[in-house]
């Protein structure tokens, strides 16, 4: 597919894998044209995740309106860092920084240089984001890959008794802890997963662009599916996480510097591995509003 972006034609060349395609021929400081960005909006409804490589020495304003694109913003989290342990005042508010780089012995910013577990960003809240979009500022020499997978596809291949047993189930998601594992500032750890703090949101999610139904599971660590036993809960939850990280629904991304990847939190959850914490990552990050999941 092609379509015009200012004076240039974009490609949109897919990954081959479950999902995930590349944007070439776009310089995202230039706003596109309508029907450019109608075909990008199109592009993301059908490919779930964008890769815009090469987009290097490029500014929080221009990163947010190239966000617009697909539409308003949300602002940033409150987070461990941006409670106390780092420097979130240096960017406008729509914009996170992840990083694991340390300014005279306090983090810039969030998520340091350890696993990021299967997660859906801010799931934890009544209306998460549809959308992250993250920016390659500074890249280490190995480590930090990030992995998407394909919530539509799991859906569509999981077993019917499974399938069955969620259909109408809700599923608390967690907000005492981050991807990482970290506990939030504020939040008491979680000792029974009946009273697991965070939203509940259906398991079976409906896309409010398409239509169609993904699974949608935010995080591992205290789930918890409202009124089933625990055991059963924690029975399905397993065969739900194992089913959904399967590879065959799973696209990993090597990161570059000046490389954008927009995903669709709606459709998608994402995992980052470690990296040395003697290297340098910094990203930015921008989030397109979203709503309350049914």
């Amino acid at each position: 597919m092609t379509a015009g972006a200012g004076t240039m034609p974009i490609e949109v060349v897919p990954t081959g894998f479950a999902l995930g395609a590349e944007i070439r021929g776009i310089d995202v400081r230039s706003e596109p044209s309508p029907e450019a960005g109608e075909a990008l909006r199109e592009a993301w409804k059908q490919h779930l995740v964008l890769l815009f490589r090469g987009q290097t020495g490029l500014s929080d304003e221009e990163l947010i309106a190239f966000t617009r694109v697909f539409g308003p913003l949300q602002e940033a989290p409150n987070s461990e860092v941006t409670a106390g342990f780092g420097s979130f005042s240096d960017v406008p508010p729509e914009v996170t920084i992840i990083s694991n780089i340390e300014v005279d012995g306090r983090q810039i910013g969030a998520l340091g240089a350890g696993e990021a577990d299967w997660h859906t960003d801010m799931s934890f809240i009544k209306e998460p984001p549809a959308g992250s979009c993250l920016y390659a500022i500074e890249i280490p020499p190995a480590g930090g890959n990030t992995c998407f997978t394909n919530m539509h596809r799991a859906l569509d291949t999981l077993d019917s008794e499974t399938a069955d047993a969620v259909k109408d189930a809700r599923c608390v998601h967690d907000e005492s802890l981050t991807s990482t594992g970290a506990q939030r500032q504020g939040v008491p750890a979680v000792t029974d997963v009946r009273e697991t703090p965070g939203a509940r949101h259906p398991v079976l999610r409906t896309h409010p662009d398409t239509g169609r139904k993904a699974l949608f599971l935010g995080r591992r660590r205290n789930a918890w599916l409202v009124g089933f036993e625990i055991g059963e809960s924690e029975r399905l939850l397993d065969r739900l996480w194992t089913h959904a990280a399967d590879e065959s629904h799973v696209w990993e991304h090597r990161w570059r510097e000046g490389d954008i990847v927009l995903w669709d939190n709606r459709a998608v959850m994402h995992r980052r591995d470690p990296f040395d914490p003697a290297t340098r990552r910094l990203m930015h990050r921008t989030q397109v509003k979203g709503g309350r999941p049914y």
